[in-house]
């Protein structure tokens, strides 16, 4: 965000000047054109230049909460669309409350999986926890196997140097039944062993996903919203979810 860390607890909001960074998540396209987070405190938006004025005017406008929320969104779209740029991007985040973290038995024989073996997983099937896009990132996973076949899967990319990111798919005949619970928590405390921080993203609307990290033993976070030129915004992804 090209701010400082105690810029999220502050009571007042905050707009900086986006850069890129060598340690953002390694697949962020810097500088943001706009970008709105809040870890429940206040709102900090990092911007383009020539947008800090009107989007400072916005985040004092409305609370922190309704910054994020129609029908607010459609008038911070509408002046981001005078620009060429859209609103394209709106997530939850969730970190590990170690003390709740569980990884239960699902009835599923599981293993973790390296890079090696994703060789041949990306595919539909396993969009959330694998990118095909970003296949270099993808350092760990679990997966859940019936008799030889893999019915679920948690896996994480190593976003940035920190903090590696959870996705999870379970095939449909397999859900309901912990298996994404079992394997995400397994593979959330592979990477605590690991010295590294599991976070995990869902859209707002996946409430399923949303489900799932508190069952897991994560908790909300943060949020974030960003924008980019239209003509950038389809085929992008963001959350593992």
């Amino acid at each position: 965000m090209n701010c400082r860390a105690e810029d999220f607890l502050r009571a007042k909001n905050r707009v900086v000047l986006s850069a890129a960074h060598p340690d953002a998540r390694k697949y962020l396209a810097l500088p943001f054109s706009l970008c709105l987070v809040s870890y429940g405190c206040n709102i900090v938006a990092s911007v383009s230049p020539g947008l800090e004025a009107e989007t400072a005017a916005y985040i004092e406008k409305h609370p922190r909460e309704r910054g994020f929320e129609t029908p607010n969104l459609i008038e911070l779209n509408e002046l981001l669309q005078k620009r060429g740029m859209r609103l394209s991007h709106m997530a939850q985040y969730y970190l590990p409350d170690p003390g709740a973290l569980n990884a239960p038995e699902c009835g599923l024989e599981t293993r973790l999986l390296y890079p090696a073996d994703f060789a041949g997983l990306y595919e539909g099937a396993w969009r959330n926890a694998l990118c095909e896009k970003r296949r270099h990132l993808d350092v760990l996973g679990v997966g859940a196997y019936d008799e030889g076949m893999l019915a679920g899967l948690a896996a994480c990319s190593a976003d940035c140097e920190t903090m590696w990111q959870i996705g999870v798919d379970v095939l449909p005949e397999y859900r309901r039944r912990g298996v994404a619970r079992a394997l995400t928590g397994r593979l959330a405390m592979e990477i605590l062993g690991r010295g590294k921080v599991p976070f995990y993203g869902a859209s707002w609307a996946n409430v399923g996903s949303a489900r799932n990290a508190a069952a897991s033993g994560f908790r909300p976070a943060w949020v974030e919203l960003s924008a980019s030129p239209a003509e950038e915004i389809a085929g992008t992804e963001i959350t593992k979810g």
